[in-house]
C-alpha cells in the first residue's frame, strides 16, 4: 500500500510521503532478508520461539543474536500495514471514493494476500498451501478492519491494547479441536502450532490484529499531522521507544505475566528465548520499541534531506515496495525449487555475503518494480 498523504483535503495539492515510515520498513525487511537468507542455508539456526517451549542448545551466542535482531521484523512489519491501511484510506477519501467502494478496495487486498500466502510464501518455505504466516494475519486483519475502521481511533486504540494484553488469557475450548476445521480454526485465532499437517500456523490473529490496530491509530494521527512539524515527533518516539524497551527487559526480569516461555536461569541464552509464535507482551514490547528507534533515525534523516541516491535510498525503495520485496527474497534467497535438496551448507560468514549479494539483485529487482508500478498503477495496484 502506498504510505502517501495530502497536506490538505483537496485534490490538487502535491503529495507527500512520510519518509521516515518507508526507512523503518525498508530496514527491517533487509534485517528479514538475513534472518531467510540465513535459514536457508546455515546448518544451525534459531526458530520457532514459543512453539517449543525450550530453547535449542545447540546455537551458541553468536547464532542466537543473529536469530534474535530478526525480532524487530513481525512487529514492524504488522504495525506499518496498519498505517499504511490508514494513508490508504485517506487518499482515497480525498479523490473521492465512497466508503462501500473502500471497503470493497480492503477485503480484495486481504483476499489477496491469502491467496500470495498460500501460492508463493508457503512453497518458499516448503510448507502446506494452509500454512498461516505473516501475510495470511495480515490479510484477514485488513479484512476485519474494512469494517473495524469506522469505529473512532480511540476505541480502536483500547481495543487493540486489551487484544495484547490480554492474549495470554485467551481460552478457545469452547471450539472443538477434534475435527479438522476447529484445529485449524483454534491456530489462526491464538494458537499455533505444527502438530496437525496441513493445518499449521505461527501468526495467529490474536495478538497480531491488536498490534495492526496500533499501526491504523498511529496512521490516523499522522494524516492530520503537519509535515512541517515532523521534527517535533522525534522526542515523543523516542521517549515511546525507550519506555517499550526497558518495560520488555523488566517484564522479562519479572519472568510471569507478559512471559510465554518462561526463563529458566539467568543465562544469556535464555533472556534471549522469548515466545514469537505467538508474540508475547515482552516480544511485543521489545520489537516496537526498537520500531520507534528506526521511526526517529528515519525522521533525523529525512529532516536532513538525505538524498535518496545513496544507502538510504536503498532503505526506502525497499520500503515502498514491501509485499514485492517479500515474495521475490524468499525464492531469491531459496535459490532451489520446492523439494529440491539443500546441495550443501553455509557457515555464517558465507551466509552474510549470499545475503548482502541478495540485497543488491532485490535492490535492482525492486526499482525496476517500481518504476513499472508508477507507470501501471491501477494494474499493480494490489502488489
Amino acid at each position: 500500500m502506498q504510505e502517501t498523504v495530502q497536506l490538505t483535503g483537496s485534490p490538487q495539492k502535491p503529495k507527500v510521503r512520510f519518509q521516515f515510515i518507508d526507512f523503518a520498513r525498508g530496514l527491517v525487511m533487509i534485517i528479514m532478508a538475513w534472518d531467510h537468507a540465513s535459514g536457508f542455508w546455515m546448518e544451525t539456526h534459531g526458530g520457532i520461539e514459543g512453539i517449543f517451549a525450550f530453547r535449542n542448545e545447540s546455537l551458541d551466542l553468536a547464532h542466537t543474536l543473529a536469530r534474535f535482531i530478526s525480532h524487530y521484523c513481525a512487529p514492524t512489519f504488522v504495525f506499518l500495514s496498519g498505517v499504511s491501511l490508514a494513508f490508504s484510506v485517506k487518499g482515497r477519501l480525498n479523490r473521492g471514493e465512497s466508503q462501500n467502494s473502500i471497503t470493497l478496495h480492503i477485503i480484495k487486498r486481504g483476499l489477496i494476500l491469502l491467496g500470495f500466502e498460500a501460492l508463493f510464501v508457503s512453497p518458499a518455505f516448503e510448507l502446506p498451501s494452509l500454512y498461516f504466516g505473516v501475510i495470511a494475519a495480515i490479510g484477514v486483519s485488513l479484512i476485519i478492519m474494512s469494517v473495524g475502521r469506522r469505529l473512532p481511533p480511540t476505541v480502536i486504540f483500547g481495543s487493540s491494547l486489551l487484544i495484547i494484553l490480554n492474549q495470554q488469557w485467551v481460552d478457545l475450548g469452547f471450539i472443538p479441536n477434534d475435527p479438522a476445521w476447529g484445529h485449524y480454526l483454534r491456530r489462526i485465532i491464538a494458537e499455533p502450532g505444527f502438530t496437525r499437517p496441513p493445518y499449521f500456523a505461527l501468526y495467529p490473529v490474536i495478538p497480531w490484529i491488536g498490534v495492526l490496530g496500533l499501526g491504523w491509530v498511529f496512521g490516523t494521527y499522522l494524516n492530520n499531522y503537519d509535515k512541517g512539524r515532523l521534527s517535533e515527533l522525534t522526542l515523543p518516539i523516542a521517549g515511546i521507544g525507550l519506555t517499550s524497551i526497558g518495560m520488555s527487559i523488566v517484564v522479562r526480569f519479572m519472568n510471569g505475566y507478559g512471559n510465554l516461555v518462561s526463563r529458566w536461569s539467568d543465562n544469556i541464552l535464555d533472556w534471549l528465548y522469548i515466545s514469537k509464535y505467538p508474540p508475547s507482551i515482552v516480544f511485543l514490547l521489545w520489537g516496537l520499541g526498537g520500531m520507534c528507534l528506526f521511526f526517529v533515525a528515519g525522521i533525523l534523516l529525512q529532516e536532513r534531506n538525505i538524498s535518496d541516491k545513496n544507502i538510504v535510498g536503498t532503505v526506502h525503495t525497499f520500503g515502498r515496495t514491501p509485499l514485492f520485496f517479500y515474495i521475490t527474497h524468499l525464492w531469491l534467497y531459496r535459490f532451489r525449487l520446492p523439494g529440491a535438496p539443500l546441495p550443501f551448507h553455509l557457515s555464517m560468514a558465507q551466509s552474510l555475503g549470499v545475503w548482502a549479494a541478495g540485497l543488491g539483485v532485490l535492490w535492482l529487482l525492486c526499482s525496476r518494480y517500481e518504476t513499472l508500478k508508477q507507470n501501471h498503477p491501477r494494474f499493480l495496484q494490489y502488489i
